[in-house]
């Protein structure tokens, strides 16, 4: 998992609260088991005029949608409204929504499970007041190419104008998303104490 310390990127907005995962990558989609893949259909029933189907091709591009915006292009902030990431738990939203570029997430409130799926698949996520969410979009439409600064040791975001504001993630996140580190990567940390178990357990319970 990449690490992430500091980050300065394009901001792109989604004028909506109470996005949904289905909403974020639809449920047809779903069938593949692995976590490769979701980035091209992304936020699909938006980004596309013609209904979607996996393995679909020459698609009719929404050129209203924001992400089919040529001054949008290459952003890895995503900018939205309160409940981001309501409804079914699956983490193929935080799939696509990473595969697609995103590394930060910037809204009011997330739901919970998509929380904790986006930090653990290594998307660090801020919640911010309605102020300065406010503040924010009016200068992303506003300013073409407009970018912030996102200092994680420090918890910190800056705006364009150099402005902070703190946020808060709890330790263990924190942690993970500094080193770079998945539930894999942190059991494997512990892979001289987890062999030293297994060797002993096997010596005590031989017929195992």
């Amino acid at each position: 998992m990449e690490k992430i310390i500091k980050h300065k990127g394009l901001v792109v907005p989604i004028n909506r609260s109470n996005i949904d995962t289905d909403l974020i990558i639809p449920k047809q989609f779903l069938k593949a088991i692995n976590s490769s893949g979701f980035g091209l259909n992304l936020f699909d029933g938006l980004r596309y005029i013609d209904e979607g189907y996996p393995g679909k091709k020459n698609r009719l591009i929404n050129k209203d949608f924001v992400l089919n915006k040529s001054r949008y292009k290459g952003a890895s902030i995503l900018l939205t409204r309160k409940n981001f990431g309501c409804g079914s738990s699956r983490e193929h939203a935080v799939w696509a929504l990473k595969e697609y570029g995103f590394k930060i997430i910037i809204a009011q409130s997330f739901a919970e499970i998509f929380y904790n799926n986006a930090l653990k698949n290594g998307i660090l996520i801020i919640t911010v007041k309605k102020k300065l969410i406010k503040d924010l979009f009016l200068s992303v439409c506003k300013e073409k190419g407009y970018m912030v600064n996102i200092n994680l040791p420090k918890q910190i975001l800056y705006n364009k104008s150099g402005k902070k504001f703190k946020f808060t993630i709890d330790p263990f996140s924190k942690y993970c998303l500094e080193n770079g580190l998945d539930d894999i990567g942190i059991t494997f940390k512990e892979i001289k104490v987890i062999k030293k178990f297994e060797h002993i357990h096997n010596k005590k319970n031989p017929w195992l």
